[in-house]
């Protein structure tokens, strides 16, 4: 049975046994006598989930002091809520289950004698770090906070940017084995309902033994999870994701992760960064502009670089020709094999110098690309122009922001790299029309990937290139906001 009873020995007896006390030491007991009940009472919190200073503090000292209390005509868990523990987090709960979660999150239970309601009262004490500078989403100009490993920070973060009596915070619970609760956050009066109830029909159809992380809520949420392009997007950034909220998507945030999880997401949300917003109109778009060159010379520069030397090699001037031939006369490989060879080569120098420690992982990084560039065209085994094709898509891959959307292009140029091989342009256009019909019938929990500009729905405009921050008047109708209108339009502008 769950449900918890009146004999207070038989309460603390069921926990014990689920907690495998006294083998196991994680589960603290205090009894205590309280005077002005006349009656026994147990405190129960699990070690380095609860903090025993707060446990003392705001419960026992409370319970054991000495003040003459007058008992009223309410039920006494009620009486010691209100008038002994004056705690804002606690409340009454009456079984099992809900103590053993109670106790998982850090929270601390008081069983009553003769009361077959147990009081919880929130002492979580689980180390965390400090609010940093974010280390994945560099900032120069704006906020530099980031999220940390506490769910009740981050929620601060955000509400500390978004003043907002419609920002509305859910709790929920994901896990079989080990309960892990959620935070589903958004703006009330302007997000869709029916993105909001998709977003919780998903997790509720969540089912796994243990969430370890976020990130792998992305993976169980995903409606196609073999799909290439991402649905979701993650930030450790809390001025980004107000700014996601105030525009009608919703935010995921987990306790024990850094990261809020964005639902839904488009191509635009993948590659405009938020330090766009903060600096002037010129600027932010001349390094969006720079960021949509650099994601075109990732996806075809080596594609096109193989369908002309392959294919087409009248496209070129004739000394330019003339000169790449020459610098592969010695060459034993094919263009196709070489410039493998370099791409798979510079994927495992970006691959190890991320696992390498951050003092050495740059100048590694750095210094394997030089020496193995040059001893390879030393050795003729590559051609001194592919290491600048290499070296130039492999830099303008790091200027796209988001890690998920960064792997997704770099798996596409080898894809394309594979069409322009075996047909030249032909082969590589109609492998860019296959790529682009796909990403225009993917959707995001029904938001179209390629909206608000296909399909063409009324929005702000900010695509390509950014609209100045006071003509930025309409959200995006293609979440279906509740309230379209951004900031109130001046009198005599055009729509």
């Amino acid at each position: 049975m769950d449900v918890i009873t009146k004999h207070l020995q038989h309460n603390v007896d069921r926990i014990k046994k689920i907690f495998h006390y006294p083998k196991s030491h994680a589960l603290k007991i205090r009894e205590v006598y309280i005077s002005f009940l006349n009656r026994e009472a147990i405190i129960l919190y699990v070690e380095g989930a609860a903090s025993a200073k707060e446990v003392e503090e705001r419960v026992v000292k409370p319970l054991v002091g000495d003040t003459v209390r007058t008992i009223h005509e309410e039920d006494v868990p009620t009486f010691l809520l209100r008038e002994v523990l004056t705690v804002k987090s606690g409340k009454k709960i009456n079984r099992v289950p809900s103590v053993i979660d109670e106790l998982l999150i850090g929270n601390t239970i008081v069983f009553v004698e003769d009361e077959s309601d147990a009081i919880t009262v929130e002492t979580q004490g689980f180390e965390e770090r400090q609010i940093v500078e974010p280390s994945t989403e560099v900032v120069v100009k704006g906020p530099k906070e980031a999220f940390n490993e506490s769910a009740s920070t981050n929620r601060s973060l955000i509400r500390k940017r978004l003043k907002d009596p419609n920002l509305m915070s859910e709790m929920m619970t994901v896990g079989d084995r080990e309960p892990q609760q959620l935070t589903i956050m958004y703006i009330q009066d302007i997000a869709d309902e029916e993105i909001v109830k998709q977003v919780k029909k998903r997790l509720d159809k969540v089912k796994i033994d243990v969430l370890v992380d976020i990130t792998i809520l992305e993976h169980l949420i995903e409606k196609r999870p073999y799909s290439l392009i991402p649905s979701t997007l993650t930030t450790e950034r809390p001025d980004r994701t107000v700014s996601f909220l105030r525009e009608g998507h919703v935010a995921l945030l987990m306790e024990g992760s850094p990261l809020a999880l964005i639902v839904p997401i488009t191509f635009w949300t993948l590659v405009h960064t938020a330090e766009e917003q903060y600096i002037r109109w010129v600027s932010g778009n001349f390094l969006r502009l720079v960021r949509f060159l650099a994601l075109m010379i990732t996806l075809f520069v080596p594609a096109i670089y193989i369908a002309v030397t392959t294919f087409h090699p009248e496209m070129l001037p004739t000394d330019l020709m003339l000169a790449i031939a020459a610098s592969r006369e010695r060459i034993p490989f094919s263009a196709l094999w070489e410039i493998l060879i370099m791409e798979i080569t510079f994927e495992i120098l970006r691959e190890s110098g991320i696992r390498i420690p951050n003092a050495l992982g740059p100048t590694i990084g750095i210094v394997g690309a030089i020496i193995l560039g040059q001893a390879a065209v030393e050795a003729n085994v590559v051609s001194p122009i592919l290491v600048i094709v290499v070296a130039i898509t492999g830099l303008s891959s790091f200027a796209i922001p988001d890690i998920g959307f960064n792997i997704t292009v770099r798996i596409t140029r080898f894809i394309f790299l594979g069409a322009a091989a075996f047909m030249g342009f032909l082969g590589l256009s109609l492998c860019f029309v296959v790529f682009l019909a796909y990403a225009a019938s993917y959707s995001s929990f029904g938001v179209p990937f390629f909206s608000p500009l296909a399909p063409a729905v009324p929005s702000s405009k900010d695509l390509y290139v950014r609209p100045p921050v006071q003509k930025q008047w309409w959200r995006p109708s293609n979440l279906s906001p509740k309230n379209k209108q951004r900031m109130k339009k001046p009198e005599g502008e055009k729509k």
